[in-house]
């Protein structure tokens, strides 16, 4: 089994890598393979809504000159998926929302790739708007026909500057009961 995962963030290895990492963590514990793929620094631009992945059916997105094409290949590989986010003007990154609008455009045109798949959002966050953010991320699971594992409260860790995220115990400790149940979940549907 295998959850790939994808930071939103533009900063690469801030507070949301680190929310993201607790719950890989819990998943490796259980012998669960994982990846990240850090957004920040690589090209991913929204959909044109040009329709070209309903014309070709090829599980690609025909616009093929960013880094689009490569996470459907993770996504398509892996038994869940985990997407992160921090918290930009009470939703997600722009990077994100367009990893968001093109994978699922492209999955709802090729019979809904990514249905039964194991998919947790996991949202970093200075003070509000996560809850917004959290919902933009499991709209993709849920149209695409996704399992949702919770967790022991909404999936989100409170920080500012990079680093700040450590000294949210609660949310550190949320990562690590997301981890486990995502892993009981996987486990439960690959027996």
């Amino acid at each position: 089994m295998k959850v790939a995962a994808f930071n939103g963030s533009a900063r690469k290895d801030g507070n949301t890598a680190t929310l993201i990492r607790t719950v890989l963590a819990e998943l490796e514990a259980e012998g669960i393979a994982t990846e990240m793929v850090q957004l920040a620094g690589s090209r991913i631009r929204g959909c044109t809504a040009c329709g070209g992945c309903f014309e070709k059916k090829n599980r690609r997105c025909v616009v093929d000159d960013d880094v689009l094409n490569s996470c459907l290949d993770k996504m398509l590989e892996a038994d869940g998926i985990i997407l992160g986010s921090p918290t930009y003007f009470a939703d997600v990154s722009t990077e994100m929302k367009a990893l968001i609008d093109r994978a699922g455009f492209v999955s709802r045109a090729n019979d809904d790739m990514l249905q039964r798949k194991v998919g947790a959002a996991v949202v970093a966050v200075r003070r509000g708007g996560s809850i917004h953010a959290f919902d933009t991320m499991n709209h993709l699971f849920t149209i695409s026909q996704m399992i949702i594992p919770g967790s022991r409260y909404w999936n989100m860790g409170f920080g500012l500057r990079p680093g700040d995220i450590e000294g949210d115990a609660e949310g550190l400790e949320t990562m690590q009961t997301l981890g486990r149940n995502m892993a009981w979940l996987l486990k439960k549907l690959h027996s």
